[in-house]
């Protein structure tokens, strides 16, 4: 007889050996996984045993240096120089003290300005010139436009029954006499000083123009500066000039120089 045939497997017999080989997957990958964690955690890396070597070598070369200095037999050293030079933790000490002193002093260079960029100096700032005073302004005018004196104050001769009582302006006839302030006018006549005019100011000050030709103003207020009459020789006169006399209030005649000077006018 022909042999038997092999009988087939099922769907259901497939199945299952289907499902027992994913078993046996599963449990082999679970099991190295174990076997790898297992075999980090107990066997430290190369780099870990190193640094933990020198760190054991450092700290007990340190104790080492602590005795020794206890004792007296030796200088203080640094533990990088207790280490000697082909240890391995003694390398790795001075490594690390190296890149701590780089950052340090990059540290500092940061905090460091720049040269260039230090800020310039503000200029000074000069001071502003004082505005120049001022010239003062004279308090009085002039009698007359013309600068120049003849007679002065105080002085003897024979036109005078006394002294001369005030300064004498050498002008011509018909020159215009005005007000040296603001006051009020008064005119009279006299045989000494023939035809006046009388300023009296507000101080009580009153100043006299003798000898003059004719009134402009004969009486009432008047402004500084007014042409108040005009130039003559009536009176007791050898010419046309005028005389001008400063009488200040309750006083006889002053020199009317340093008073036109008092006042911020020179009539020389």
């Amino acid at each position: 007889m022909a042999p038997e045939a092999a009988a087939r497997p099922t769907r259901a017999e497939l199945r299952l050996a289907a499902r027992e080989q994913s078993r046996a997957q599963r449990r082999g990958a679970a099991r190295a996984a174990t076997r790898t964690a297992l075999l980090r955690v107990a066997l430290p890396s190369v780099a870990a045993l190193g640094v933990a070597a020198a760190a054991a070598i450092t700290v007990h070369g340190e104790a080492d240096q602590q005795r020794v200095q206890a004792s007296g037999r030796l200088p203080q050293q640094t533990a990088a120089d207790a280490a000697p030079d082909n240890a391995p933790g003694g390398a790795a000490a001075a490594q690390v003290t190296a890149a701590g002193d780089r950052a340090q002093a990059s540290r500092g260079d940061a905090r460091r300005p720049l040269a260039g960029a230090q800020p310039a100096d503000a200029p000074t700032a000069q001071p502003t010139p004082a505005p120049a005073p001022e010239p003062v302004k004279p308090t009085v005018v002039m009698p007359v436009a013309q600068h120049g004196l003849g007679e002065l104050f105080g002085e003897a001769g024979t036109h005078w029954a006394n002294r001369h009582t005030g300064i004498d302006f050498p002008v011509d006839g018909g020159t215009q006499v005005m007000a040296v302030a603001d006051g009020t006018i008064r005119t009279q006549w006299n045989p000494f000083y023939g035809y006046m005019s009388m300023l009296k100011m507000s101080d009580g000050t009153e100043v006299w123009y003798c000898h003059l030709r004719a009134y402009k103003i004969r009486k009432g207020p008047v402004k500084q500066g007014d042409v108040i009459a005009f130039v003559g020789s009536s009176g007791n006169s050898t010419g046309p000039h005028l005389h001008f006399e400063v009488r200040p209030a309750g006083s006889g005649p002053v020199d009317p120089l340093p008073w036109f000077l008092a006042n911020g006018l020179d009539p020389r």
